[in-house]
C-alpha cells in the first residue's frame, strides 16, 4: 500500500478529471488516489469509475448528497485512515488550479515538516486568471483569519495541502464544523493547536479551465464567523 494518498473532492468535475489524473498519477505513480463525489449530476463519479482500468490506484468515493468540502473531506479522510500504512494526505482541488507537478515537492517537504502548504502568499507563489476581487477577497480573508487565529501560515485558506497521518489521528473529526472553504482554516488551526510544524511551499495557481466556480454567499458567511468559533471553542 502507497504511504500517500491524494484526496480529491469533486462536484460536476467530469471535463477535469481525466487530465488531472494523468497529471497526478504521472507525478506520484506510486500513491493512491481517492476521489470523493458528492454525488455529481454531471457523473463525474460514473466518469471516475471508468478511469480505474486506466488507473489502477484509483478509488471513488460516492456520497449520497452535495454537503459541502468540508463534510467531504472528513468522510474521506476518516476512510484513509482506516489504512495504517498510509502516512500523508494531500488535498487538492479538482479544477486543475492547483499544478500535479508540484506534488513531488509537497511531499518532499513533509520529510521536515506535519503540513506542508502549497502557498500563494510566500514569495514565489502566483495567482493566474483572477478578477480583481477574487483577489481582494483571498488575500483580505486570509488576512482576516490570520489575525483572529494567530495562524503562522501566510496562506491559511489554501486547499494544496500535505498532511501528516500521525497527527489528523489525534484529531476528532466529528469535532468540525465548517462545511465550505472555511474548513481549511479550520483544519490548519486544529493541527497547529495540536502542536504540527508547518511549512509553506510556493506554487502557481491557476484560475480553473472548465465547470464553475464553488463560492457562494453562504461560503462567504461561514468563513467571516468561523475563526472566532474556532477560538471560542478553545478557550
Amino acid at each position: 500500500m502507497s504511504p500517500v494518498t491524494v484526496v480529491v473532492p469533486t462536484y460536476n468535475e467530469r471535463e477535469n478529471l481525466p487530465p488531472l489524473l494523468s497529471g497526478i498519477f504521472s507525478s506520484l505513480p506510486e500513491a493512491r488516489v481517492l476521489i470523493v463525489d458528492d454525488n455529481s449530476p454531471d457523473g463525474t463519479a460514473g466518469l471516475a469509475l471508468s478511469l480505474r482500468s486506466q488507473f489502477p490506484r484509483l478509488s471513488v468515493l460516492r456520497r449520497e448528497r452535495k454537503e459541502g468540502l468540508g463534510p467531504a473531506y472528513r468522510h474521506a479522510f476518516a476512510e484513509v485512515l482506516r489504512d495504517p500504512e498510509v502516512e500523508t494526505i494531500v488535498m487538492m482541488d479538482a479544477d486543475l488550479s492547483h499544478d500535479p507537478a508540484a506534488l513531488p515537492g509537497l511531499i518532499a517537504a513533509r520529510a521536515n515538516a506535519d503540513v506542508v502548504v502549497g502557498s500563494r502568499y510566500v514569495p514565489g507563489g502566483k495567482l493566474i486568471g483572477w478578477e480583481s476581487w477574487r483577489r481582494l477577497l483571498s488575500r483580505g480573508g486570509n488576512w482576516y483569519a490570520r489575525s483572529i487565529t494567530r495562524l503562522p501560515v501566510a496562506d491559511c485558506t489554501g486547499g494544496f495541502n500535505a498532511l501528516a497521518t500521525r497527527l489528523l489521528r489525534q484529531l476528532d473529526l466529528r469535532q468540525f464544523s465548517a462545511s465550505g472553504y472555511a474548513f481549511q482554516i479550520e483544519l490548519k488551526y486544529r493541527l497547529w493547536r495540536a502542536a504540527a510544524r508547518f511549512a509553506e511551499l510556493p506554487i502557481t495557481f491557476r484560475n480553473r479551465r472548465t465547470g464553475e466556480s464553488k463560492i457562494s454567499g453562504h461560503i462567504i458567511r461561514e468563513a467571516i464567523l468561523a475563526p472566532w468559533q474556532m477560538i471560542w471553542s478553545n478557550q
